[in-house]
C-alpha cells in the first residue's frame, strides 16, 4: 500500500542477520532498517537493487511487543549499535536463531543440545574501542566517536551508553583537548583499551605533537588518570608517551586464578564479563585433564591456553602473530604455567602433513577470526577407523561468525566423522548483530 508521500506500508515478516526487518513488496524482498518482526511499518525505499530493496522505517504503525525505547540519543544515526530498539533478551534469541539457521542451511547439521545463551551487562560493557577523530570547522571543533551508519561522517556525540562509564565521560574532554593541538587535523583515530586498573588512550598521529601539545597531553593524562600512548605508523610504532613508565594493562580470569597482561593494541575481547563466562564454558565443554595433550589454535595471548594449562594438561598454543605468541609466553611465565608452550604458524595454510607433524592431540580448542578455520578442519585425520586413532576426540570451537562456523561444521560432521554435540551463543556485543558462539564436536 502506498501513502501520499510515496512511502509504502508493509508487514515485517522476520529479521535478517544484520538486524534489518524483512518485508516483501510485490514479491521482492525489502530490507527495512529500524523495523521488527510482526510490525506494520511505513517505509521509504532508498535503494532498489535487481533482487532486493533497501528501506528505512519512517513510522511504526503497529509495534512489536518486543520493541523498546533506545537508551542512547544517537541510536539510529550512530553506526556503533543497530538493535537498541529490540528488547535485550529478544536480541539474544534472534542471535540464537541465526546460529541455528546457519548450522542447518550452510552446515546441514543440528546440535544435539542447545546451550543456554551467555548473558552479561547490556550497557557500559565495552572495554575496547577505536574511535574516529576529525576536525570539523562547521561543528566548531573536533568530533571524537563512532561513524554514522552508511557514512564516513562522525557522530556528534559527547557520551556513549556501551562504553565503560569512565571512557564515555572522556569523550567531551577528548574533544576539548584535541582541538587545541597543532596537529588537530592529523589525528584520525584514538584507540581505547581498559584494563582492571588503568585505561590507555592510543593516539594515531599522522604528524607529531610539538612541545606545547606534549605539555597538554601530560596535563590531560594526570587530570584524568589515564596513560597516553602514540602511534606514528604501523603497530610496531605504538609506544608509551605519558607516563613513560607505568603499570601494565591486564585482565583477570578469577575462576582459574589467572592474570593476563596485555598491550593496548593486542587483541583482547571487548566484553570482560562475557569473556570470563565464555572461557568458563569452554573449559567445561573441553574437560581438560592431567596427562592429556591439547592444542589451542589461534591462541592469541593465551586467553584459553592458560586456563587449559591450569588443569594440568600439556597444551600447545599456535598463533600466526609473533607478537601475540611472545605475549602468550610472557603470560605463561607470569602465571607459572610451564606446561603451556607456544608456536608461531600460519593456520590458514595448515595441511594434513603439517597437522600430523604436530603429534597426537587428545582434544582441540579452535578460536579463529571471522574467516574461520577451514584449512585446519580439512587437515584433521579422516574418519576411517584406521586413521581415527590420531584424531582429537573432542573439539571446542569458539566462533565470531556463524556462517564460517557452519561451513567448518559441515566438514567436521560430514567428512571427518564428528557429531555436533552442543552449540549456543554468547552475547559478546549487546545491541549489535555480532553473533559470538561456541560449539562442541565429539567422536
Amino acid at each position: 500500500m502506498s501513502t501520499k508521500s510515496g512511502n509504502v506500508i508493509v508487514d515485517i515478516l522476520s529479521l535478517d542477520h544484520e538486524g534489518h526487518g524483512i518485508a516483501r513488496i510485490d514479491g521482492k524482498v525489502t530490507f527495512v532498517d529500524g523495523a521488527l518482526p510482526g510490525e506494520q511499518v511505513e517505509i521509504n525505499v532508498f535503494r532498489q537493487h535487481a533482487k532486493y530493496n533497501s528501506a528505512n522505517a519512517v513510522a511504526i504503525l503497529k509495534a512489536s511487543a518486543q520493541r523498546t525505547t533506545p537508551r542512547c540519543t544517537h541510536f539510529g544515526r550512530c553506526g556503533g549499535c543497530s538493535m537498541q530498539h529490540l528488547e535485550p533478551s529478544a536480541q539474544v534469541a534472534s542471535k540464537q536463531r541465526i546460529l541455528e539457521d546457519n548450522l542447518a542451511h550452510i552446515g546441514k547439521v543440528q546440535p544435539e543440545i542447545i546451550l543456554p545463551a551467555l548473558h552479561g551487562p547490556s550497557w557500559n560493557y565495552r572495554s575496547r574501542a577505536r574511535l574516529s577523530a576529525r576536525l570539523v570547522d562547521k561543528k566548531g571543533g573536533v568530533l571524537v566517536g563512532f561513524r554514522e551508519k552508511r557514512s564516513s561522517y562522525i557522530v556528534d556525540m559527547t557520551s556513549c551508553e556501551i562504553l565503560t562509564p569512565d571512557v564515555s565521560a572522556l569523550l567531551q574532554p577528548l574533544r576539548e583537548l584535541t582541538v587545541q593541538f597543532s596537529n588537530a587535523d592529523r589525528i584520525p583515530q584514538i584507540e581505547i583499551a581498559v584494563g582492571e586498573h588503568i585505561t590507555v588512550l592510543v593516539f594515531r598521529l599522522l604528524a607529531p605533537w610539538n612541545d606545547d601539545d606534549a605539555a597538554k597531553v601530560r596535563a590531560f593524562a594526570e587530570q584524568h588518570g589515564v596513560q597516553v600512548w602514540e602511534q606514528s605508523k604501523g603497530p610496531e610504532t605504538v609506544r608509551p608517551f605519558w607516563p613513560e613508565t607505568a603499570p601494565e594493562l591486564n585482565y583477570s580470569l578469577p575462576e582459574f586464578g589467572l592474570s593476563m597482561p596485555f598491550r593496548p593494541t593486542d587483541f583482547t575481547q571487548v566484553n570482560t564479563a562475557i569473556n570470563r563466562a565464555l572461557v568458563s564454558r569452554a573449559m567445561r565443554l573441553l574437560q581438560p585433564r592431567t596427562g592429556e595433550r591439547i592444542a589451542d589454535l589461534f591462541c592469541g595471548l593465551g586467553n584459553f591456553t592458560l586456563p587449559i594449562a591450569s588443569s594440568g594438561a600439556e597444551v600447545i598454543g599456535i598463533e600466526g602473530s609473533p607478537e601475540l605468541v611472545a605475549r602468550a609466553r610472557e603470560n605463561a611465565l607470569h602465571n607459572r604455567l610451564p606446561n603451556a608452550r607456544f608456536a608461531v604458524d600460519n593456520l590458514f595454510e595448515m595441511t594434513p602433513e603439517k597437522f600430523a607433524a604436530l603429534g597426537h592431540f587428545d582434544k582441540l580448542l579452535i578460536d579463529p577470526p571471522r574467516s574461520g578455520a577451514i584449512e585446519v578442519v580439512k587437515s584433521l585425520p579422516e574418519c576411517s577407523e584406521s586413521k581415527q586413532r590420531g584424531a582429537p576426540h573432542r573439539i571446542v570451537y569458539v566462533s565470531c561468525d556463524p556462517a564460517t562456523l557452519a561451513r567448518d561444521a559441515e566438514v567436521l560432521c560430514h567428512v571427518k566423522g564428528y557429531r555436533l554435540a552442543a552449540a549456543g551463543v554468547a552475547n559478546m556485543f549487546p545491541h549489535t548483530t555480532h553473533v559470538e558462539s561456541i560449539a562442541l564436536f565429539e567422536r
